[in-house]
């Protein structure tokens, strides 16, 4: 059995951690959930969700990442995987492999998901477009 280890227990409750502006996207909250510290960067989870309203989404980008998960815990989202539509409902999980061209356009209101990567301090690079991207749906 393990006995040691070079990262640290953690235990992250939902007082703990406010939701916060400062994330990737101006558009979405994050939500720390201590990963990254207790892995000394190795790691981050958070949690993310809608704060304003579609318009131009994330634009076509890739991440310089060797893991990616998202997790949608609430709602739904609507992104383009290269030229493939994917809707991401409550309860799906999404392995991004390292290094896909993508673009989250369209989410709803109450989106919510919780995105695992590592390395914690992981790149977003803009990349040319794929193809168009559908219109968002309108927040009523």
């Amino acid at each position: 059995m393990l006995q040691q280890t070079t990262t640290l227990f953690s235990h992250v409750k939902p007082d703990d951690t406010q939701f916060v502006q400062g994330g990737l996207r101006d558009f979405f909250l994050y939500r720390d959930l201590g990963i990254a510290e207790a892995t000394h960067g190795k790691v981050i989870a958070h949690l993310v969700k809608a704060n304003m309203a579609p318009e131009k989404g994330t634009g076509w980008h890739r991440h310089e990442a060797d893991f990616q998960i998202v997790i949608m815990v609430k709602g739904w989202a609507r992104f383009m995987y290269g030229d493939k539509e994917t809707l991401v409902q409550a309860g799906d999980c999404v392995h991004q492999r390292p290094g896909i061209a993508h673009y989250l356009f369209d989410y709803s209101p109450d989106m919510e998901y919780l995105e695992i990567v590592s390395p914690a301090d992981f790149k977003s690079i803009d990349v040319d477009p794929v193809c168009e991207i559908p219109d968002p749906t309108p927040w009523k």
